[in-house]
Parts: C-alpha cells; sequence; structure tokens
C-alpha cells in the first residue's frame, strides 16, 4: 500500500463555519477551478492553488491555516503518487525508445488478421497501455492502425476503436496511471486490491466499448484513411507531408531523408514533446539524437515480461495478504516485492537491461532515456500535487463531514456519490485527472466509513466517473479528431460515446463487484 496519510478528517476542523457556509465554500471553491480552467483557460495547477484559497476565504479559514493545510496536502500527495508516476514513465520510455512497444504490436498484428484483428488491436492496446501514458499510447499506435486499414479491407473504425478504448480504459481504471493513483491516494484504497479489481473490470470494459461498439459504429461512420502522413495533430491538411503511416515523412528540413518511423522504417515515433504536449509536434521526432539509429528489436516476450513484472509482483501481494497469515515468510517477502515502489523500481531495472541493453543502447543513452522520461511529467506531478492540497482545504475545513453527513442521512451509496461528483467535474472542465481528484476529496470522508474492499471500488468508481464523455474542452478529444481526419460531429459519435461507454460500463462493473465482495 502507498504510505500517506489516512483520508480521515482533522481531529478539529479549522475553521467554526456551518453547514451552509460550509456547503457554499466547497460550491464555489469547485466552481472556481472548473471556470479557471474551462473559460479562462489557466493551467489546471494554477486553477487547483485559487480554488484552494477561494475555499478557504468564504469558509472563514484563517489565511495561514489556508496555506498550512494546502502545502500538507501537496507534499503528502505528492510523496506517495510522484515516485510511482515516475518510475512507471522511465519503464514507459525505455518500451517506446527501445523498439519494444513497436515489436509487440508488430507481432500481434502479423499473427492476427479480419475479424481476429479488432481483438488483437485490444488486447495489445491494453498490453503497452499498462506503463504508458495515453496520449503516448496514441502516439504509438495510430499509424500502425492507420497502416493496418490502409493494407486491409477492415475498416478504420474497425479497428482504432478498439485501439483507443484499450488505452482509455488502462488509463482510467488501473494504476500505475495517475488518475488511478490519485484516487488510491487520497482514499487511502489498497493498491493491489484496487489492481486486481481495475483489471477484473477492464476486460468487459475493454471488449464492449473496443470491439464490439467499433463494429457498430465503422458501419454508421464511414471514416476513410487520411491520404496523408499526420506529422502533427494540430497540424493543418495542407502542411502534412507524407503518403500514410509507413510513407515517406521526407521534409524539408535537415531531416528530410530521415526514414519512415515506426515498426517499417525502424525508428520510434516518441519524443519528449509527444510526452509533454501530445500531437503538437512532429510524433516521429527521435527522443534523443544520441541513440544508435540503427536498434536491434529487443524482442517480444522480454518485452511483455518487462511490463507485467510490477503488475505481477503487486497483484501476488494482494493475493499473499488475502490467503496468508501474518507472519508468514511468504507473505512477508511479497510485501515487500510487491510494494509499488519497489515493484515499479524492480521493473524499471529490468527494463535497463531487456529494453536498453538488448536494444544497443550503451549506459550513457539508456540514462538519456531514462531522464528524459522525467522531465514532460513535472506538469502532471504538480497538478496531482495541487489537487492533493485542493483535497486537504477541503476535508480539514471540515466539507467532508458535511458531505459524509448529507450522504448518510440520504442514504445515498459512496460509489453512486463518488461516479456522479467525478463526471460532473469532468464533463465542465475536460480534465480525468481534475476530475478524479476533486471527487476523491469530496468523498475521502466516507471512505473511512468503508472495508478495504469496497474503498478500492470507490477509488475505481471515480476513475470510471473521470472518462464520461469526452467533448470539446478535452484535450484528448482533439488529438483523436486530428489523428482519425475526423470531424467534430464524428469524433463526438465515436470517440466521445466510447470514452461514455467506457464510463458506464466501468462503473456497472464495479457495482457487480460490490455485491459479491
Amino acid at each position: 500500500m502507498i504510505a500517506h496519510a489516512a483520508p480521515s478528517l482533522a481531529a478539529e476542523a479549522i475553521t467554526s463555519a456551518g453547514t451552509g457556509q460550509l456547503v457554499l465554500a466547497a460550491v464555489l471553491g469547485i466552481a472556481a477551478v472548473i471556470l479557471l480552467i474551462a473559460w479562462a483557460k489557466w493551467h489546471p495547477f494554477l486553477a487547483l492553488v485559487v480554488g484552494a484559497a477561494v475555499l478557504g476565504i468564504v469558509a472563514g479559514v484563517a489565511p495561514a491555516d489556508t496555506v498550512t493545510s494546502f502545502t500538507k496536502g501537496v507534499g503528502s500527495t505528492a510523496g506517495s503518487v510522484g515516485l510511482l508516476i515516475a518510475l512507471g514513465s522511465m519503464i514507459g520510455a525505455l518500451l517506446a525508445e527501445s523498439g519494444g512497444a513497436d515489436g509487440i504490436v508488430a507481432t500481434i498484428v502479423r499473427k492476427f488478421s479480419g475479424s481476429a484483428l479488432p481483438w488483437a488491436m485490444a488486447g495489445v492496446a491494453a498490453l503497452i497501455g499498462l506503463p504508458l501514458f495515453f496520449e503516448v499510447g496514441v502516439v504509438l499506435l495510430v499509424p500502425i492502425v492507420l497502416l493496418v486499414a490502409q493494407r486491409t479491407d477492415v475498416p478504420l473504425l474497425k479497428i482504432g476503436i478498439p485501439a483507443l478504448a484499450g488505452l482509455s480504459v488502462l488509463h482510467g481504471l488501473v494504476p500505475p496511471h495517475p488518475g488511478p493513483l490519485v484516487a488510491i491516494a487520497n482514499l487511502n484504497a489498497d493498491l493491489g486490491l484496487t489492481l486486481a479489481f481495475g483489471l477484473i473490470c477492464a476486460i468487459p470494459t475493454v471488449i464492449i466499448a473496443g470491439p464490439v461498439f467499433g463494429n457498430f459504429i465503422a458501419k454508421r461512420v464511414p471514416v476513410a484513411v487520411p491520404g496523408r502522413a499526420l506529422v502533427g495533430a494540430g497540424a493543418p491538411a495542407a502542411d502534412r507531408v507524407g503518403s500514410g503511416p509507413a510513407g515517406d515523412r521526407r521534409g524539408s528540413g535537415p531531416e528530410g531523408d530521415r526514414p519512415a518511423s515506426g515498426p517499417a522504417g525502424g525508428q520510434d515515433f516518441v519524443d519528449r514533446d509527444d510526452l509533454a504536449n501530445a500531437g503538437t509536434r512532429e510524433p516521429d521526432e527521435a527522443v534523443d539524437g544520441s541513440l544508435p539509429a540503427r536498434r536491434r528489436n529487443p524482442g517480444f516476450w522480454p518485452a511483455v515480461l518487462t511490463v507485467l513484472l510490477p503488475i505481477v509482483l503487486m497483484l501476488l501481494r494482494a493475493i499473499a495478504e488475502l490467503t496468508l497469515d501474518k507472519g508468514n515468510g511468504v507473505r512477508s517477502a511479497f510485501e515487500v516485492l510487491g510494494d509499488p515502489v519497489v515493484a515499479l523500481l524492480l521493473g524499471v531495472l529490468l527494463a535497463m537491461w531487456t529494453l536498453g541493453k538488448r536494444a544497443g543502447f550503451d549506459r550513457a543513452q539508456t540514462s538519456s532515456v531514462l531522464g528524459g522520461a522525467l522531465p514532460p511529467i513535472a506538469g502532471i506531478l504538480l497538478i496531482v500535487a495541487a489537487g492533493g492540497g485542493f483535497k486537504q482545504v477541503l476535508v480539514d475545513a471540515g466539507v467532508g463531514n458535511v458531505v459524509a453527513d448529507a450522504a448518510k442521512d440520504a442514504n445515498i451509496s459512496a460509489l453512486v456519490l463518488g461516479f456522479l461528483a467525478a463526471v460532473g467535474i469532468r464533463i465542465a472542465t475536460g480534465s480525468a485527472t481534475v476530475a478524479t481528484i476533486t471527487a476523491a476529496g469530496i468523498v475521502a470522508p466516507l471512505a473511512a466509513t468503508l472495508d478495504k474492499p469496497e474503498v478500492s471500488l470507490l477509488a475505481l468508481a471515480i476513475g470510471a466517473g473521470s472518462l464520461f464523455f469526452s467533448h470539446v474542452n478535452d484535450a484528448g478529444f482533439w488529438l483523436v479528431k486530428e489523428y482519425f481526419g475526423m470531424t467534430v460531429g464524428q469524433t463526438i459519435k465515436t470517440w466521445s460515446v466510447m470514452e461514455t461507454i467506457i464510463s458506464v460500463v466501468g462503473f456497472g462493473c464495479v457495482m457487480i463487484l460490490d455485491i459479491f465482495v
């Protein structure tokens, strides 16, 4: 379990405000965050800081107490989540830069064809989506999707939707992605148990939102394969060069004669800019010019086993805690090896050999890739940390008590409340991370009244709600629209509906699990 403070309320609230004032403070604080992100176009980090200040002022909290509460939440959240995001990002960077991700995709696509192809794309997307951020997964997979659609008679959306579904489900429901990690940290949920439940829910969710919906929507929304290579999600069509995902991709600059990227061209297409600002520049820029031009493919199974190692270790810990007595030697060993920080660290160390050395990287080049994985996550870490501060001000001011009492009096399930709170904030802000952070802060006091499995399910309910109906205020919406060459209407009918299906099916699975655990 992540080491952090439990989400229970402070022994004494830092304000004497009554229920009405606290409700008003929470509403105005959350409204400030939403308006600053959606209307003023502020960065979510600044919006969360100002939102916490508004909440504190309206609740009558002394400025010094507001600052203390906020910084306490920032430190607690950054300490519990930051290490995991950093280590996960390192594994993802080595997977992308070594060509391991390309190898996984190429192997799966080569072994499957026809009606099995959409299922294979969903599976490979889910697999490489375990360590990769959603945006990076899109940059890696979309050229393959376009290439396959171009070379076969399979409609683009029939294989594109399953790939996007696999990435999105893992991003919202399965740690070590930032959203699930934030919910786990704020609710003091058990990571291994949440991971196990998340994987259980991910399987039917990917199937329904991926191959099933993809087959349905491909017949109703015909989308042609873009005729020109995508050099940037924001680039106008006239500026795109090349003839396809594996096309020439020769530009007018000094790198104009570089071979095509991806499996066909023997070069990766993820760089630091893709990690930080996915879709804003060429997806085929190399992460570091010092990396070897021709790299050895690390192999399918080494790449797969490297991705799965941290997941398996964390699952084994959860199983050991459920089946073995305390003090048992085997349980004690798995409690150490399955600790999220230890599991991911072991994954990084293994990746340095399986995905670094085996790809032909020397020590300096491997270090360069690992170091390059860290700057792009700075913004994510700041948003997550500021969200932890906002949550702490909510809790310390006593807003959590008000929410807990109201939910108890109204007999509202904590799972339903968490899901609906995340849905509302997701639709308003377009940010799944902000929705997760804020919703977790609202329902955190309720987690103290739930048993261990239910707290993990609450984290997943919030994660499911944070994926609901991505639309024009979500950067992911435009990323998908431009990469697939769709209109806004087509993107809403396909991507937005797919995200809603993921959210609803995922939450439905959580509610079913709640019956049995």
